[in-house]
C-alpha cells in the first residue's frame, strides 16, 4: 500500500512539475524588485512576489488574461497578456505611487541609460529655501545657478553649453503638469524659466528625466534633455503644515487641506516665503504660491481633473558685481552697484486633464491650459558703460497669455507575432505676448527702447513604435515627430520690424537596448534624437534670411548594469548643435550663429550600502566643446565641462532620516578664443536631517553650505564701466553663493488618510 501510495506522489509531483508556467518580476520605477507585491491573474489567480521580486503562476491554460499588481505605496499597474504568446513570461513595472502616499518617485525613461541617482529620502526631507535646490538634488549632471540673488529665473548649463534660462543652445525643456515652463519670446530672454518659482515642492509626486531629445512627446527646447515634474492629486493627510526659518531673515510657511472623499482627490495649498540673504541691499525676496487640485474618479481605470495655480514674487537684486573689484577691496561680494535691481511676477494657469486606462492595455491622455503672467524685471549689468550721465539701467517688460493642449494615446500590441508598444499623440502652445525693454531712472520708465505685440504659434504630431524580440533581450524603438512655428510681430515703438515668418522641421529618433544574457545583468544601449529650439520672434522678423529653427543632433551609446545592491551606468555622448544662440541687447532678442559640436562621457552609481543607507553619485565630463569650421579653432564657452554630484543618504532609521550631499563643478572659459578668461569652479557641501517624533510631527533641519565656502553660482565676461569717470573694462562677473545657511523646521500633519 505504501508502494503505491509513494508512486501516487511521485506521478502527481511530476504531473504539476510539466504544468505550464506563467512567471515574471515586479519593479517599482528605477527597476528594483518589489517584495511582497500581490499579482493577480483573471478572476482569481493570485501570487505574492518574493525577495527578489519573482512570482509565478502553475496550470495556466491557454488564453488572454488580465494581470495587475499592487503594493504599498504604488499605483496598481494592469496590463493584458496574451498565454502562451507571452513567452512565458509577464514582468510588471510601477510608473507611479499613490496618490495618498508620502514618498516621492523619480525615474529615468527607459531611453537612456540611467539608474537610481535621485533618492525620494532627499526631496522630501529637505528645506527647500531657493527653487535652484530642486534641479540640484536631481543630480542628472545639471548644473543651475543663482542669477542675481534668488528671484530671477535659474542659469542652466549641461553637457558643456550655456543654456541661459533655459532655451537657448538646445535647451532644458521643464514642463509642470504638461505645460512647459519655458517661456519663448520673453522679456528676459528665449525659454525663460521664470515660472518655476510657483512650483511648490511638498505637492511635486514624481519627476521623469529623460536625458536628450530621444522622446518623441517632447519637442521645442529639449536638445539638451527634459524634466517633467507632475504634482500630486491628493496629500496623504488632511492637514499638513510646514514651518521653517533661518538666518538672512528667512521664513517660509506651507498648509495644504486635502479632504477624504471615495471618488475624488483634491488638495488646497499655500506657501509663502521670504528672505533677504546674506546681501548688503537687502533681497526682500517675498514669494506666494496657491494651488489647488480637484479629480473626480471616473471609474477604476478613467479620471478627469482640473489644476489651479496662482504665484506671486518681488524682490531686490544686487546684480553680477566686477570680480576684479571684489579682490582689490573696493568692493564687497555681497554688495551692489545699483540697489534698483530686482524684478515682479504675477502668473495663474487654469489646467484640465483626463486619462483612461482600457482592459487590454491602452491608454490615452489629454490635457489643456489657459495661463496669464505679468512679469518686470529691473537690470543693469553694464552701469554706465553706453550712457555715463544716466547710467544703462533698464526695465525688461512681459505681458502674456498662453494656451496649450496635449493629447497622447499608448497601444501596447503584437507585431509580427513580437511584443510592440505604440505612441502616438500631438501638441499645441499659443503665446500672445506684449514684449518690451525700457531705459529707467530707479523702477521708473524714462522713454521706450523697443516695444512689441508677439504672437508665436507651435503646434506638432508624433509617433513612435517600439518592439521587443530575443524574449525582450531586446528592445528597439524608432519615432518621428513634426513641429510647425509661425512667428507674428507687431512693432508698437516703430524701433523694430513687423511682419510674420513661419518653419518647420522633422525630428528622428531611434533606440536599442540589448541584454547579451540573463545571468549577467548588462544592457547595451544606443540612442539617437534630433531636438529643436525655438528663435525670438523679434530676431525671426528682423532677420528673415536667418535660421527660424536650430537643431540639436543628440548620439549616445553605453551600458548600464544592476547587481543586488550596486548599479552602474556609463555612456559616451556626442552633440552637434546646427547653431549657437547669442543674445543681442539693443532688443533683447537672440540671433543665431555657427555650429558646433561637444562630445564626452557620463558615469552614474548608486550602492545600497544598507537597507537605510546608500550612496548615489555621477560624473559627466565634457572631453572638448569647440564651434565647426573657421581658419582656427573657436571653443564654446560659459559651461562647465566637469559637473560631479554624491549623495550619503539615510531612509528611516530610528525615526532619523537625512542626506550629506556634494555638488562640483570646474573652472571653465569665458572667452571662446582667451583661455586665460576663466571662471573659478566650486565643491559645495549640504546636509539635511529629519527627525520624526509621533506620526503627525517631524523635526527638520537643513544646513546649506556646510563649510561656507566663497564661491560664484553665475559668472559672465563683458564690458563694464562702474562710475560715470571710470574706465571701460572687459571683466568677469558674478554671483555669489549663498554663505553657511542653517534653516530649522517643523512638520505637521492631521487627520492621516
Amino acid at each position: 500500500m505504501f508502494r503505491h501510495l509513494a508512486l501516487l506522489s511521485l506521478t502527481l509531483a511530476a504531473a504539476h512539475a510539466q504544468l505550464p508556467e506563467l512567471s515574471g518580476v515586479v519593479t517599482d520605477p528605477q527597476g528594483r524588485a518589489v517584495a511582497g507585491a500581490r499579482v493577480h491573474l483573471g478572476a482569481t489567480g493570485l501570487a505574492m512576489t518574493d525577495a527578489e521580486g519573482r512570482y509565478a503562476f502553475r496550470g495556466v491554460r491557454p488564453g488572454k488574461y488580465p494581470i495587475s499588481a499592487e503594493a504599498e505605496g504604488f499605483a496598481t499597474v494592469t496590463r493584458q497578456i496574451d498565454y502562451p504568446a507571452v513567452e512565458s513570461s509577464a514582468n510588471l513595472r510601477f510608473t507611479a505611487i499613490s496618490a495618498r502616499n508620502q514618498s516621492l518617485v523619480i525615474t529615468s525613461k527607459v531611453l537612456e541609460p540611467g539608474v537610481d541617482l535621485r533618492n525620494a529620502e532627499t526631496f522630501n526631507k529637505t528645506l527647500f529655501t531657493r527653487d535652484d535646490q530642486a534641479l540640484q538634488l536631481l543630480n542628472a549632471g545639471i548644473n543651475a545657478g543663482q542669477h542675481e540673488g534668488g528671484g530671477k529665473s535659474l542659469e542652466i548649463r549641461r553637457f558643456g553649453f550655456n543654456m541661459d534660462h533655459g532655451g537657448v543652445n538646445g535647451g532644458l525643456k521643464i514642463l509642470l503638469d504638461g505645460v512647459q515652463q519655458n517661456q519663448g519670446t520673453q522679456g528676459h530672454g528665449q525659454g525663460y524659466l521664470g515660472s518655476m518659482k510657483a512650483m511648490t515642492p511638498e505637492l511635486i509626486e514624481q519627476v521623469t528625466i529623460v536625458n536628450g531629445p530621444f522622446s518623441p512627446e517632447y519637442g521645442d527646447f529639449s536638445g539638451l534633455g527634459v524634466v517633467h515634474i507632475r504634482q500630486r492629486e491628493s496629500l496623504p493627510d488632511q492637514f499638513t503644515t510646514r514651518l521653517q526659518g533661518g538666518n538672512y531673515d528667512t521664513g517660509r510657511a506651507f498648509f495644504g487641506y486635502s479632504p477624504t472623499a471615495t471618488k475624488s482627490d483634491s488638495y488646497l495649498a499655500w506657501e509663502g516665503s521670504y528672505t533677504n540673504g546674506p546681501f548688503q541691499n537687502p533681497g526682500r525676496y517675498r514669494r506666494d504660491n496657491i494651488n489647488a487640485n480637484y479629480t473626480r474618479i471616473l471609474s477604476e481605470n478613467k479620471k478627469a481633473g482640473v489644476r489651479f495655480i496662482f504665484g506671486r514674487n518681488n524682490f531686490f537684486s544686487s546684480g553680477q558685481l566686477p570680480l576684479d573689484l571684489v579682490a582689490a577691496g573696493q568692493l564687497d561680494r555681497f554688495g551692489s552697484l545699483d540697489d534698483t535691481g530686482g524684478g515682479r511676477v504675477r502668473q495663474g494657469t487654469v489646467s484640465g486633464y483626463y486619462s483612461q486606462v482600457r482592459a487590454n492595455g491602452d491608454t490615452i491622455r489629454a490635457d489643456g491650459f489657459v495661463g496669464r503672467s505679468l512679469f518686470d524685471l529691473y537690470s543693469d549689468f553694464t552701469v554706465y558703460l553706453n550712457d555715463p550721465v544716466a547710467g544703462d539701467a533698464f526695465q525688461q517688460h512681459d505681458s502674456r497669455l498662453q494656451e496649450g493642449a496635449n493629447a497622447q494615446y499608448i497601444h501596447p500590441h503584437r507585431l509580427f507575432g513580437l511584443q510592440a508598444n505604440f505612441t502616438g499623440g500631438g501638441n499645441f502652445h499659443d503665446n500672445q505676448i506684449n514684449v518690451g525693454l525700457y531705459p529707467r531712472e530707479g523702477r521708473v520708465p524714462t522713454g521706450v527702447s523697443t516695444r512689441a505685440n508677439a504672437h508665436v504659434t507651435n503646434g506638432a504630431g508624433y509617433a513612435q513604435e517600439s518592439v521587443s524580440l530575443l524574449q525582450g533581450r531586446l528592445v528597439m524603438g524608432a519615432g518621428l515627430r513634426f513641429d510647425e512655428f509661425r512667428y507674428g510681430l507687431v512693432d508698437r515703438a516703430g524701433t523694430t520690424a513687423t511682419g510674420a515668418q513661419s518653419a518647420g522641421r522633422w525630428q528622428g529618433k531611434a533606440n536599442a537596448a540589448f541584454t547579451p544574457s540573463r545571468r549577467l545583468p548588462l544592457t547595451l544601449h544606443a540612442n539617437y534624437g534630433r531636438g529643436i529650439n525655438s528663435v525670438d520672434a523679434r530676431g525671426v522678423v528682423q532677420r528673415p534670411a536667418s535660421p527660424r529653427l536650430a537643431t540639436t543632433d543628440f548620439y549616445q551609446v553605453g551600458t548600464s548594469s544592476s547587481f543586488s545592491r550596486l548599479s552602474v551606468a556609463t555612456d559616451l555622448f556626442l552633440i552637434d548643435h546646427s547653431n549657437e544662440q547669442v543674445y543681442v541687447p539693443d532688443d533683447g532678442s537672440f540671433e543665431l550663429k555657427g555650429p558646433s559640436r561637444a562630445y564626452g562621457f557620463e558615469v552614474k552609481t548608486s550602492l545600497e550600502i544598507t537597507h537605510h543607507l546608500s550612496l548615489n553619485g555621477g560624473v559627466t565630463k565634457v572631453a572638448n566643446a569647440f564651434y565647426k569650421g573657421g581658419a582656427t579653432r573657436v571653443y564654446v564657452d560659459s559651461a562647465p565641462h566637469f559637473v560631479a554630484n554624491a549623495a550619503l543618504t539615510l531612509a528611516p532609521w530610528h525615526k532619523f532620516s537625512g542626506s550629506l550631499r556634494m555638488r562640483a563643478i570646474n573652472h571653465y572659459r569665458l572667452d571662446g578664443e582667451d583661455p586665460s578668461i576663466v571662471a573659478s569652479g566650486h565643491t559645495v557641501v549640504d546636509l539635511g536631517v529629519s527627525r520624526q517624533i509621533n506620526r503627525r510631527l517631524d523635526l527638520n533641519l537643513a544646513v546649506d553650505n556646510l563649510t561656507s565656502r566663497d564661491y560664484y553660482e553665475t559668472q559672465n565676461f563683458f564690458e563694464s564701466r562702474v562710475s560715470p569717470g571710470a574706465p571701460v573694462l572687459a571683466r568677469i562677473h558674478g554671483t555669489p553663493g549663498y554663505p553657511v545657511t542653517v534653516v530649522a523646521g517643523v512638520t505637521m500633519r492631521f487627520g492621516g488618510k
